[in-house]
């Protein structure tokens, strides 16, 4: 697994934000000008053809993203093999948002902290090796072992996407903004595509030892394109005090940051809102209705329908920056598109025993939607929020969907082991519960506070 024109109409001498705050990075004013007004649909190659710096940037995170889904067709794969347990599939998507979310209080922390790209690259480096570690796995009694270095691969993931996010900003021109994210997520999708494809491919033809050596080189890659690459940052000083003293009050600061804004408040809900029923969705049924297809295989099976997912959450944002250019629209715009989604996974759950390509190109429409979610949501927030503070709340972001994630991934996955439900019963009643969700959020109408954010002032 997220567009839009410019979403602001010009640039202020003094970067001034509608809040009254000023924004601690610079902008490059050099480049003034409305840069997607004038590009249109050639922003993309514009950016990644003249920003140098994001260039490397963008590809060293579609690598490391590459490696992220290549191997977790074949972790698939193996629990199905040994222990032909729907429910431990979803505890191994709940164990690895569970790492992902823990930590996420400390991985914001840091990337305000401590050197973002230095962090990416540490990420990458311990991966190499972790990668292998799933080779030493060899019947049932070793699944403590895959979900272990899987739950610490997807933690280091998840310092690895905080950090990217937090600098992004730093990278690109404000008004380039909006294209960044935009392919950003659509880097993100075009990795699940792909990383999740070409890994069901190999393990099919190669089996999964030969998986995991591809999966440790894409880390290797990934790390050697960061290294060179200058990466500005602005670091929040006012910090002080013990380690522990300073990080519990960071992350006070961060938690106050968002609840001193309404409408920040209501955005970091957006992605939990899609989670709560899209975890079981993606991360169980799916898996269980590509392991269903006549004719493949198990793991080419899954990489199918993540194909198709993928395919949706890559669309998605490039169709939302096309169409959707009123940024105050969004909020609203945001909920319905959870219901959208939740409509089209709908139509999935009475397309299974139809014609196999109806049901992927449903799966695809249905991340489409998602992916204009993701991506609206996380602009919103980055143009929001200064940058010294950035880092701890995409970090609660991040923490409230992967919450959301483990709830949903197990109990989908306990509800079909126990056999409460069959493959479609799940999928109806899981897209029923994420329409739900999606018109809750719409109908939040959060009173905005004309006040300066208290956090500013903290000593």
């Amino acid at each position: 697994m997220n567009l839009f024109h410019s979403i602001r109409q010009q640039i202020y001498p003094t970067h001034q934000h509608q809040n009254g705050l000023r924004s601690p990075y610079p902008l490059q004013k050099n480049r003034c000008l409305k840069r997607n007004e004038i590009m249109g649909d050639n922003a993309y190659l514009s950016l990644v053809r003249e920003n140098k710096t994001y260039r490397k940037f963008w590809i060293a995170a579609f690598i490391s993203m590459f490696g992220e889904w290549f191997n977790t067709i074949a972790l698939f794969l193996i629990i199905l093999q040994y222990t032909d347990s729907e429910l431990l599939l979803g505890v191994l998507m709940a164990v690895r948002m569970g790492c992902f979310a823990l930590m996420q209080p400390l991985f914001g922390l840091l990337a305000d902290r401590v050197n973002r790209k230095k962090l990416m690259i540490l990420t990458n480096v311990l991966q190499i090796f972790l990668a292998l570690t799933f080779i030493a796995v060899d019947g049932p009694e070793d699944m403590w072992w895959l979900f272990l270095c899987s739950g610490i691969m997807m933690a280091l993931h998840g310092l690895y996407v905080t950090a990217e996010r937090a600098a992004l900003p730093n990278i690109v021109n404000e008004e380039d903004l909006t294209t960044a994210n935009a392919l950003d997520s659509a880097t993100w999708s075009t990795a699940l595509c792909l990383g999740a494809f070409v890994g069901g491919l190999v393990v099919s033809e190669f089996g999964v030892t030969i998986a995991f050596i591809i999966d440790s080189i894409t880390f290797l890659i990934g790390t050697l394109l960061l290294l060179p690459l200058k990466v500005p940052q602005t670091y929040d000083k006012s910090s002080s005090g013990s380690i522990i003293t300073s990080s519990l009050k960071d992350i006070w600061l961060g938690q106050k940051r968002i609840q001193s804004d309404p409408r920040l408040f209501r955005i970091i809900f957006a992605k939990t809102s899609w989670n709560i029923a899209g975890g079981g969705l993606a991360g169980v049924f799916l898996v269980l209705a590509g392991n269903d297809i006549e004719f493949v295989g198990a793991a080419l099976g899954f990489g199918i329908f993540f194909f198709a997912r993928g395919l949706g959450t890559g669309i998605g944002p490039i169709l939302a920056r096309r169409f959707f250019t009123d940024s105050e629209k969004w909020p609203r715009l945001i909920g319905l598109l959870i219901v959208v989604s939740g409509l089209f996974y709908l139509l999935v759950g009475f397309s299974l025993q139809g014609p196999l390509l109806l049901t992927l190109v449903l799966v695809t429409l249905a991340h489409t939607a998602s992916g204009g979610n993701w991506v609206l949501s996380t602009v919103l927030t980055q143009q929001w929020v200064e940058d010294e503070m950035r880092g701890r709340v995409f970090s609660t972001d991040m923490l409230l969907l992967s919450i959301g994630h483990v709830i949903s991934t197990i109990s989908a996955g306990f509800l079909i082991e126990n056999g409460y439900v069959n493959l479609q019963q799940g999928i109806l009643a899981f897209a029923c519960l994420m329409i739900f969700s999606g018109f809750i959020f719409t109908i939040w109408n959060p009173k905005q506070r004309n006040t300066v954010h208290e956090h500013m002032s903290v000593e």
